[in-house]
């Protein structure tokens, strides 16, 4: 109903839509003023906000709170980009922070991945980025400072939470916890989740990424600089389909690749995605969901299994599902030693912190039939990985 009222209220604002190079020149100057920058001066990134801006105006299902959404979310992260280009020309110190030893969490959405990296991301010998931080990337200005921007970031959570509140299941939110990298990542599927564009998914399966990871590079440069170095643990379902780029970027990283059935996963995926979706877009199309994210999700599984095989072996840690969901008391101290970590009394005390959150356990409803998938379909398209996955093992 509030997001209904909402749509009404909001209506005149969705014809700024029709001129989307208006808009996002007009959030550019903004972020501009805010940052003392000059965009000028990054124009690859502009350009591509600006496809990424036209796509979402294109979009015939767009709803009026989906697009004043999308265009509060590309201010942020126009600011933020702008403010790390010139936090980095102003300090060239900042550069010149090693980035050592990176964890990177990647593997199918709903594999437990945000299970793994709230453990691992809360060690005392380790760091995750929380979800203020990747919004408003900054040098330590203080504790007032760091407040006032998680009071920003929770009013943000909490406006989300409000208008889409199955996540508060699926995805819980919290401005001050570790959070995925793609709330500062440009580009990526996070988009489609929002709204189904098919033409943008063209667009960036053609594009170079590393510029992209060499971002997520400066962005961990400036949380590092002034601070206490320590390992940094990323964690992103993006990663997965861009291990060639990591390598580049992060060579000495490590990868931790949580694996699950694909027949639960795809089912629960489209659900969250559709749960997304409605937030943006009137009347999500229920059968594009699957067939889009079936594709996506199969097409990182395929290119994650080739790219790994030019890695040292040593650099990949497999964890099965139930390591995590069923035994994460005797596995987990297993994943710590095999990441070169120290398991400790306050680490069993922060997994079970963890466990306990409400939601842990719980599944939000979904089938495969309702966004035209069938079990045969998700097996297919993913060839003989569900097979591995059924062998997996973590001794």
């Amino acid at each position: 109903m509030t997001t209904s009222a909402l749509n009404v209220l909001l209506q005149p604002t969705l014809r700024s839509r029709r001129d989307p190079d208006r808009v996002l020149d007009a959030i550019v100057q903004r972020a501009e003023q805010a940052t003392g920058a000059d965009a000028g001066a990054d124009p690859e990134f502009v350009e591509g906000m600006r496809v990424l801006t036209r796509s979402f105006a294109k979009s015939p299902r767009l709803s009026p709170m989906g697009w004043q959404s999308i265009m509060g979310d590309l201010r942020l992260r126009i600011e933020n980009r702008l403010r790390i280009g010139r936090l980095v020309a102003e300090h060239p110190e900042i550069a010149a922070e090693r980035i050592e030893k990176p964890v990177f969490i990647i593997g199918l959405a709903r594999t437990a991945t945000t299970l793994a990296h709230n453990i691992i991301a809360k060690s005392t010998e380790h760091r995750g980025p929380a979800l203020w931080e990747w919004m408003f990337t900054d040098i330590d200005r203080g504790e007032e400072a760091a407040r006032r921007r998680i009071r920003q970031t929770e009013r943000l959570v909490g406006t989300f939470m409000r208008l889409a509140p199955a996540f508060k299941v699926i995805h819980p939110l919290d401005a001050a916890k570790p959070d995925e990298c793609n709330y500062l990542l440009p580009h990526g599927t996070q988009h489609l989740a929002r709204v189904h564009m098919p033409r943008y998914y063209d667009w960036f399966e053609q594009r170079d990424w590393t510029g992209d990871y060499e971002y997520l590079k400066q962005a961990l440069q400036v949380l590092q600089h002034g601070r206490e170095p320590k390992r940094w643990i990323l964690k992103s379902p993006i990663h997965l389909d861009h291990l060639p780029e990591i390598r580049e970027v992060f060579p000495d990283a490590t990868i931790v690749w949580t694996h699950r059935d694909p027949i639960t996963v795809i089912g629960s995926l489209c659900s969250l995605v559709e749960s997304s979706q409605l937030m943006h877009e009137r009347d999500p199309d229920l059968y594009a969901i699957g067939s889009t994210w079936l594709k996506i999700q199969a097409n990182a599984i395929e290119r994650a299994r080739k790219a790994r095989v030019d890695w040292p072996r040593a650099a990949f840690i497999d964890v099965p599902y139930p390591c995590l969901a069923a035994e994460p008391h005797q596995k987990v101290p297993i994943l710590y030693e095999r990441l070169g970590a120290t398991w400790t009394n306050m680490d069993a005390a922060t997994l079970g912190d963890v466990l306990a959150r409400p939601g842990i356990g719980r599944q939000h409803e979904y089938e495969l039939t309702r966004y035209g998938l069938t079990p045969e379909q998700v097996e297919y398209a993913f060839g003989d990985y569900a097979r591995l996955v059924e062998k997996m093992r973590m001794e």
